[in-house]
C-alpha cells in the first residue's frame, strides 16, 4: 500500500511531527511504502488562481507540488497533519491544499476522478492546537474535508488535540500518541 503524509508544521520535531510519526509507525512496521512531505521545507507557491488548470486539470506552475501531485494520485492512504493556526490549518498545509485546485478542476469540471485502486482510498487528519476550543477543530476539518474529497478520498478519520502548545506537550498528553498509533493501524487495513 502507498501512503503519502503531509506535515504542515513549520516547527521541526514539534507536536505535529511527533503525532504524525506515531501514526506512521504501524504503517512502517507493516512494510507499507511511505512518503512524507515536510511542507515548510519545500519550495512551492500558493495557488495563483490563474485558471491554467481549468481546461486540463494540470497545474501549469512547475515546483515542488509537481512531485506531490504524483504522490497524491498514486496514494492509497493520505495523512494530513497540521497545527491549528487561527482556527484553521497552517499556512503551509493550506497552501498545499489550495494548490489541489488542479484536482478540483479535473474532478468537477472534467469529470475525471482519481481511481481508488485495489486498496481503496482513505485519509487521516491530525490536528494539534494550543486552544482547547472544539470550534477550531471543526473549521480546520472543514478545509481538510474539502481537500480529501477533491483528491477522491471518500472517508477520513480526524484526531484533534487541543491545549497542546509548547514543543513536546503532545508527549505529555495521556492518550494522543497511542491514539495516533491505533489510527495508523486502522488506516493500514
Amino acid at each position: 500500500m502507498k501512503i503519502v503524509a503531509f506535515n504542515g508544521s513549520p516547527r521541526a520535531g514539534g507536536n505535529t511531527e511527533v503525532l504524525l510519526e506515531a501514526a506512521l509507525k504501524p504503517l512502517r512496521d507493516a512494510g507499507h511504502e511511505i512518503i512524507v512531505y515536510k511542507l515548510n521545507s519545500l519550495e512551492f507557491k500558493p495557488c495563483q488562481d490563474c485558471g491554467g488548470c481549468t481546461a486540463t486539470g494540470v497545474c501549469i506552475h512547475p515546483d515542488a507540488m509537481t512531485k506531490m501531485y504524483g504522490s497524491i494520485r498514486e496514494a492509497d492512504r493520505i495523512i494530513l497533519a497540521s497545527p491549528i493556526f487561527f482556527y484553521s490549518l497552517s499556512a503551509q498545509a493550506k497552501a498545499m491544499v489550495d494548490r489541489c485546485q488542479a484536482f478540483w478542476c479535473e474532478k468537477y469540471l472534467l469529470k475525471k476522478v482519481i481511481p481508488a485502486g485495489p486498496h481503496g482510498r482513505k485519509g487521516l487528519l491530525l490536528l494539534v492546537g494550543g486552544m482547547k476550543n472544539e470550534a477550531c477543530k471543526h473549521t480546520a476539518e472543514a478545509v481538510a474535508k474539502g481537500f480529501f474529497r477533491t483528491v477522491s478520498v471518500p472517508e477520513h478519520e480526524t484526531l484533534f488535540y487541543g491545549g497542546v502548545d509548547a514543543k513536546g506537550d503532545i508527549q505529555k498528553h495521556p492518550t494522543a500518541l497511542l491514539d495516533a498509533y491505533e489510527a495508523g493501524k486502522r488506516l493500514g487495513t
